[in-house]
């Protein structure tokens, strides 16, 4: 056998090699070469450092490549929301939030941005609320002034005398009360706009017949009609016993409504006389009202947007007319909130036809 063996002691440092073996005789004799190690513990020594020094190198390498690759990750989507919340601040809201990441940040990048998606859209909503508001009161204010400036004339007209017979008293009297009513309607339809805004339109539903409902809408329309020099043609063609669930006094505001764009835009010239119709028909599981004029009709490309708020198909000829710019879609909002719909046909030069359903009132049989 033989063995290895390293032996550091005092000056000595060797590395030891035993190799056991037989004299001739037969004896048992050993040999030891022995090598001097003393000149490689500094190498050692050397080589220890080295290792040491890279593993050092290696760790500040890291650690830069870490904080490089953290202020990347990290600060820069944090820099970027910093300048977004103060440009939110200070009011600015058009601009841009990239989201880059699918991290933590990226995603708290992207919820920044759609609050200000939000908070823009609010903002122009707001403008356009503001706006429209500004225009309805510049609206009713126009309109108001106008029959009042009638009423005031009419009314010294009479204190002064001029109305000198009765013909001509009963003339301006009728006047003023025509007048009163538009002063009217105009401030109920304000009224009833504030509350479309909130939501809180009283309705009061109840079955209504229809050929006696309509009947009766259609002779109170004609009294006022008749004022104007307009002529009505009213006609039914539903069954007697047949009900609707309405609120009467809104589908009467929807029709007086209709009516009243009708009248506003009739110009008719060349002594033309305006007709107004009202056809009342049974359409299945709903009844369908129609009002048609003969008007100067409404082109195609406004006819879809006339039952938006404050849509007008002729800004500068409105403007000298009057009008809230409302009547159409107070129109529509009562008939959605009955479970029916309003649209419109129109040929220019030739008229408009309005139509309205609502549906029927059915008996449900007891099992």
């Amino acid at each position: 056998t033989s063995e290895n063996g390293m032996y550091l002691g005092g000056k000595a440092q060797v590395l030891l090699k035993q190799i056991d073996f037989q004299y001739s005789d037969g004896s048992e004799g050993s040999a030891f070469i022995v090598t001097n190690v003393g000149s490689l513990i500094p190498e050692v020594k050397n080589l220890f450092v080295e290792i040491i020094v890279c593993i050092f190198l290696v760790l500040v390498f890291t650690a830069c490549v870490l904080i490089i690759w953290i202020y990347r990750s990290v600060m820069g989507p944090v820099g970027k929301m910093r300048e977004a919340t103060k440009s939110i601040k200070e009011g600015n809201l058009d601009f841009e939030l990239p989201v880059e990441t699918d991290d933590e940040l990226g995603q708290l990048c992207g919820d920044l941005e759609d609050m200000r998606k939000r908070l823009k859209n609010t903002a122009e909503e707001k403008l356009k609320f503001d706006k429209e508001n500004k225009e309805l009161i510049s609206n009713i204010s126009h309109d108001l002034k106008t029959p009042i400036t009638a009423v005031k004339g009419y009314v010294e007209g009479i204190m002064d005398g001029v109305a000198d017979t009765p013909e001509k008293m009963d003339r301006y009297v009728r006047t003023i009360y025509n007048k009163t009513n538009e002063m009217d309607h105009l401030i109920n339809e304000l009224t009833f706009y504030s509350k479309i805004d909130t939501n809180r339109i009283p309705y009061t539903f109840s079955k209504l017949n229809v050929e006696d409902y309509f009947s009766d809408c259609a002779e109170e329309v004609g009294l006022e009609l008749e004022t104007r020099g307009i002529q009505l043609c009213y006609a039914n063609y539903v069954d007697k016993d047949v009900l609707v669930i309405a609120d009467g006094e809104q589908i009467r505001r929807v029709i007086h409504n209709i009516i009243s764009n009708a009248i506003k835009y009739m110009d008719k010239q060349n002594g033309m006389k305006g007709i107004i119709q009202i056809r009342v028909k049974d359409v299945g599981d709903f009844v369908q009202v129609e009002i048609e004029d003969n008007g100067k009709g409404i082109a195609a490309k406004d006819l879809p947007y006339i039952f938006d708020r404050f849509y007008r198909t002729d800004v500068s000829r409105n403007s000298s007319k009057g009008g809230s710019g409302i009547g159409l879609s107070i129109v529509r909002k009562i008939m959605e909130d009955h479970g029916g719909k309003v649209w419109a046909t129109s040929r220019e030069g030739i008229g408009t036809i309005m139509y309205f359903v609502l549906r029927k009132y059915q008996e449900v049989p007891m099992k």
